[in-house]
């Protein structure tokens, strides 16, 4: 019978046909592409609406999550509670799991002090999308980003840029049905003392992102293993087993993991680097 559920990949306008890693998972499942941003679509006709490249959400984050409201959280994976809080990076400040240091600074709010090489960064944004990293001889242009991001209504983060980025790139654990995939590694996206450079399209995520060397199969160390499964915990905790997570990492001077990002709306979650990936996505998306 779990054979027979109908499913929606869910993608947008700007993206119809979804990443092409992901072409398996919807030949696995006789799924159908569609957009969230289409009004036409009957979402009420599918039994598992499965948002996965819905990225131009941020541009339209309230409209996104009332639509996410309104498919249900019987239909939506990940679930629309969880979607709304993964959308606004504060929830960094609420896990309780160890994280990169930030700051937060809200419009009309002053700017803090900036201290060392750092990044900037909105609360709603994907793709490195009006993100910066600043060492200390161009901190004006740190203040700059912040005060456009303030400008535009959103939240500025703060963050310390952290070297073995550079050394040794990000760690991103991928969970499907609340089990480790698979594991990755993620070159350095951003270059010193600019804005990353976006690259061309209605989606204009940073040009980095694009790379096709950007993100390559790797492994976990114990320590990073045990953070993102503390990471999961807190999140099921809260709002049951995410459908799939993509957990960033990074480590401190110290060579301490610590949580970067949790990607639970859209990620990325690079299929073709791991053999079998598309039949868990898909055996996952039946159970859920």
């Amino acid at each position: 019978m779990l054979w027979l559920v109908r499913v929606a990949l869910v993608t947008c306008s700007a993206l119809l046909d979804g990443r092409d890693d992901e072409a398996a998972v919807a030949s696995l499942l006789v799924a159908e592409h569609r957009s969230w941003d289409d009004p036409g679509v009957d979402w009420a006709s599918y039994d598992r609406v499965v948002i996965r490249s819905t990225w131009n959400y941020t541009a339209r984050v309230s409209e996104f999550l009332a639509w996410c409201d309104a498919v249900g959280p019987q239909r939506l994976r990940n679930r629309p509670d969880l979607v709304a809080f993964n959308a606004d990076k504060r929830y960094l400040l609420e896990l309780g799991v160890e994280t990169v240091p930030t700051v937060v600074i809200g419009p009309g709010e002053p700017l803090p002090g900036l201290d060392g090489e750092i990044v900037v960064k909105p609360n709603i944004s994907a793709g490195a999308r009006d993100t910066g990293r600043f060492g200390p001889a161009v901190h004006g242009m740190a203040r700059t980003l912040i005060k456009r991001i303030q400008n535009s209504g959103r939240v500025a983060l703060v963050q310390p840029y952290l070297s073995s980025v550079d050394q040794r790139g990000e760690t991103a654990l991928v969970f499907l049905g609340g089990e480790l995939s698979h594991v990755l590694r993620k070159r350095a996206v951003l270059a010193p003392d600019e804005i990353a450079p976006r690259a061309d399209g209605a989606l204009a995520p940073a040009a980095a992102m694009l790379r096709e060397d950007l993100v390559t199969l790797g492994a976990a160390e114990p320590g990073e293993l045990a953070l993102a499964q503390r990471v999961m915990g807190a999140v099921s905790k809260r709002f049951d087993t995410p459908l799939y997570a993509r957990v960033d990492l990074v480590t401190d001077t110290e060579g301490r993991p610590l949580l970067l990002e949790l990607e639970v709306i859209e990620p990325a979650l690079y299929l073709d680097q791991s053999p079998g990936a598309p039949q868990r996505l898909a055996n996952a998306i039946k159970s859920s």
